[in-house]
């Protein structure tokens, strides 16, 4: 388990890479059917950014997203980058 846990904040529809029981980056997104999350926005705390939070927020969302057979449309310039650098996290795009 990582030391940044990420958790999926439905009510807020966003995930949340959680520091010192903080949000110290987050990803919003909203929900196309039941199987796609639209990534809209990815921002990191500013008092906690260079710690390379936003790349294990993304890395643990990608993952929780594959667990639960859902896919991805990477809205967000950083998700999509991120899954041009990650080749495989690439069968979770939606097309």
């Amino acid at each position: 388990m990582s030391e940044y846990p990420v958790q999926d904040n439905t009510a807020r529809h966003r995930f949340e890479l959680l520091l010192d029981g903080e949000v110290g980056a987050l990803a919003t997104y909203r929900m196309r059917g039941e199987d796609v999350v639209i990534v809209l926005h990815t921002e990191t705390h500013p008092d906690m950014r260079g710690r390379g939070l936003a790349g294990e927020l993304a890395r643990q969302t990608l993952d929780q997203l594959r667990a639960r057979g859902q896919k991805i449309v990477p809205a967000c310039p950083f998700f999509a980058h991120y899954l041009g650098e990650h080749p495989e996290y690439r069968d979770l795009v939606a097309h």
